[in-house]
């Protein structure tokens, strides 16, 4: 999942960033509503997190102009203004849901995943990729009829791969979107991670779903191996 953070208050975001990554979410922080519109306007994320009191833009504004230009991604307003006109401004200007500060981190990321489960009008609901399906929203794998567990980090590479299956991907989209888009360590994590996913989904299997392409990264047969 990618998440768009829009929030002023560092401490809160850094809060709700740890959490996110910590469940396999890629998440892109911006800490005022003129770089989130931009960031929700130019890339695509899976849902956006937005805080209504910013420097800029307020997230009433943000929101507003994101529904006018049809863009759809579904909207949680993460603020301290608990009004009941407040929440009502918010949903009629197109937020799909509303969370008051001092928030808990399991109730945001159930918001969150509930968000996704409803997605937006053309969002697809589970990949595949020949007998091998991905259920973003609930968290599952399976090839075939057999259920795959997988680390949330797993999850989300796996999710990237499929996202872009019979496309050759680099180990520099990897990390910008399945670490951090400021992830500073060692590249070759990809590498480690591409082998657990093989022991996963693949080598039990005798399939070869995961192809290193050299020298560039790599791809996902979109046949599913």
């Amino acid at each position: 999942m990618r998440v768009l953070l829009v929030e002023d208050d560092q401490g809160v975001a850094e809060t709700v960033r740890r959490t996110l990554v910590a469940q396999g979410w890629t998440v892109q922080s911006v800490s005022n509503g003129i770089d989130g519109l931009h960031e929700a306007t130019e890339n695509s994320y899976d849902v956006v997190i937005l805080d209504i009191m910013m420097p800029g833009l307020n997230g009433y504004e943000v929101v507003r102009r994101l529904r006018a230009r049809e863009i759809w991604t579904p909207v949680l307003m993460l603020t301290a203004k608990d009004g009941d006109y407040d929440q009502a401004d918010a949903f009629d200007l197109g937020a799909d849901d509303y969370l008051v500060k001092p928030f808990s981190v399991v109730v945001l990321t159930a918001r969150l995943r509930a968000l996704t489960r409803r997605g937006g009008p053309q969002r697809s609901a589970v990949l595949s990729a020949g007998d091998l399906t991905l259920d973003p929203a609930a968290h599952r794998c399976r090839r075939g009829e057999s259920e795959i567990d997988l680390t949330p980090k797993e999850f989300a590479m796996l999710e990237y791969l499929m996202g872009n299956a019979g496309n050759a991907v680099s180990k520099t989209d990897i990390l910008r979107e399945v670490w951090d888009p400021h992830y500073r360590g060692d590249v070759n994590v990809v590498e480690v991670y591409a082998g657990y996913l093989r022991k996963r989904i693949d080598i039990p299997f005798g399939r070869k779903a995961i192809e290193t392409i050299r020298g560039v990264g790599y791809r996902l047969d979109a046949d599913g191996g």
